[in-house]
């Protein structure tokens, strides 16, 4: 039998124990310990190993304060990478209370829900860490009971970190590391439900007294996808070492390299779908390291696992910043739009990086919203320069995954603003076999909307079924066995004496072809006999419509039965 994939699990004991695929990435702890940085931010897009990685950390440094837990922990790296690297590394081991924070929890609607989750998780890692109480002061005991009681006074829940690590060194004598995960979750989602200021205040004052006046602290690990120091939440922390996807440093440690893709290929014996996993899931570039997005990884090879032949599919899905991606979308100017339709078709921009982007200044230009999507794994780097003391790089979408997620948020934008709309007018011109009228008013929609002509037949047919769906007066539908095929679109009045319609959409080319490609689309309405249905049931008003498009033009050619 093979190793189950570990999806959804992200806890490292719970990999080792149970069983599961693991990607030895163990040498991270060598890293972070060579470079003896006091306090690490990571950042990296969502669901790159981020949670699990902070997990194998705990596990390896923490002193549990029971003897038989940390054996059982020394266990889970037996035949692991670390563990070849000599003494001066795995004497470390066991060594550490380690404080353990995930911030995830704080994804709520409003400042009251969010801080009362993230109270939870600090209450949970009081708790955790109780045996310390026997041993503390009268005073920090009854303080520490309180917290994790949950009956502090809020302002204690701002400063607990400190006070933990406090509590853990009067004990055990060793100094303490802190790792918090996903800490601009909470910021994130306050920016969105409209409460960033109190979401910025409490974070702010929990990770000021952890980390900038805390003697107690051995070293630090934070993770999330932006680096956000502008609202001063880092204000002070000038040892604060930033690792972003930038840097060359620790940059196969979160996702999978090429090498651990394949391996896992081979061991799951899927080898021949390789091309597929690389076109869909590969395409991110940290530092100078090729990425896969480990997630889809695991997802696609557990579907090819019941199925070889298994489509691949859009398996990673970022709500709140697919939210951006709609803001970007939604606020396009004319040459905006001109570049999501280059980054469609393949093509690269050049963006000017803002490292300290915030969620407060991503509205304000459109050079902030492209640096957020290349943070946040939307767009990745594919060449880079240094001028005026300034990095540019050239960015990509990174694979066919990505571009399948801007497809769908602008077909669901385009239906969306298309209901705010009146198109009276073209469905009289329709109507009317004003074939003139209804090319200029598709010319003009098109003008206005974002095309991706990688699969732009696809995309003309969601352009032509998003304007036809807003009549109250007919009923459409899309791709509806007729005759010998399926043709493109039918709309029909639910009267059987009124009008009813026929309509083929063929992509041209080159523009010239315009003209052609509508006769074709004619040509096919008769051979395929695409009006058969709607005879069948007795409408006798039958047009028959081939359109032509060419990026942003069209041409409209009738003929009625």
């Amino acid at each position: 039998m093979k190793k189950p994939l570990p999806i959804g699990v992200e806890n490292f004991e719970d990999i080792i124990r149970n069983g599961y695929y693991y990607v030895d990435k163990t040498l991270f702890i060598k890293e972070l310990l060579d470079w003896k940085g006091r306090a690490n931010l990571f950042t990296r897009p969502r669901r790159f190993g981020k949670t699990l990685s902070l997990s194998m950390l705990r596990y390896f440094f923490e002193n549990t304060g029971n003897t038989e837990q940390n054996e059982k922990n020394a266990q889970l790296f037996q035949g692991m990478k670390i563990m070849e690297t000599g003494e001066v590394y795995t004497s470390q081991m066991g060594q550490f209370p380690v404080i353990n924070l995930t911030l995830k929890s704080g994804k709520q609607q409003d400042f009251a829900g969010a801080y009362y989750q993230l109270r939870e998780e600090i209450k949970w890692e009081f708790a955790r860490h109780s045996w310390v109480l026997e041993n503390l002061r009268e005073s920090d005991r009854k303080s520490y009971q309180e917290i994790m009681d949950g009956e502090a006074e809020k302002e204690a829940y701002y400063t607990s970190l400190k006070f933990l690590s406090n509590c853990l060194y009067q004990v055990t004598g060793k100094k303490t590391i802190i790792l918090i995960d996903e800490y601009d979750v909470p910021l994130e989602n306050a920016y969105f439900q409209g409460f960033y200021g109190e979401m910025i205040g409490f974070i702010r004052s929990l990770f000021e007294s952890a980390l900038k006046t805390n003697d107690a602290l051995e070293f630090a690990v934070i993770t999330g996808c932006l680096r956000i120091s502008k609202e001063s939440i880092f204000t002070g922390l000038n040892h604060l070492n930033i690792i972003s996807i930038l840097d060359k440093q620790y940059s196969e440690y979160f996702g999978f390299t090429r090498a651990e893709v394949k391996e896992m290929m081979a061991y799951y014996e899927r080898e021949e779908r390789y091309e597929d996993m690389k076109l869909w899931y590969d395409g991110y570039s940290f530092g100078d390291t090729d990425i896969y997005n480990p997630w889809s990884v695991i997802k696609f090879l557990y579907d090819l696992r019941a199925d070889r032949n298994a489509f691949p599919r859009a398996y990673w899905v970022n709500t709140s910043s697919n939210d951006i991606i709609r803001t970007l979308v939604g606020r396009a100017d004319r040459e905006t739009k001109a570049q999501i339709e280059d980054l469609l078709a393949g093509g690269t921009m050049e963006i000017q990086i803002q490292e300290e982007i915030t969620y407060g200044d991503i509205e304000e230009s459109m050079e902030n919203l492209w640096n957020f999507l290349y943070f946040t794994g939307y767009l990745t780097k594919c060449g880079e320069r240094f001028e005026n003391r300034s990095i540019y790089l050239k960015v990509v979408i990174p694979n066919e995954e990505l571009k399948s997620v801007y497809d769908n948020i602008i077909l669901t934008w385009f239906k969306e603003s298309v209901r705010k709309e009146n198109f009276q007018d073209f469905y009289r011109a329709m109507e009317d076999g004003d074939t003139q009228k209804m090319t200029e008013i598709l010319n003009k929609q098109l003008q206005a909307t974002i095309s991706f002509y990688d699969s732009a037949e696809n995309f003309y047919h969601g352009f032509m079924a998003g304007i036809l769906s807003q009549s109250q007066d007919y009923i459409v539908k899309s791709n509806r066995e007729s005759g010998t095929g399926r043709n493109d679109l039918m709309v029909y009045s639910p009267d059987i004496e009124g009008r009813s319609f026929v309509l083929e959409l063929k992509a041209a080319p080159k523009f010239r072809q315009l003209d052609a490609v509508c006769e074709e689309a004619l040509t096919q309405i008769e051979e395929k006999h695409y009006t058969e249905y709607l005879e069948e049931i007795g409408y006798e008003n039958i047009t028959c419509y081939g359109i032509g498009f060419f990026r942003k033009n069209c041409r409209v050619k009738k003929k009625g039965v």
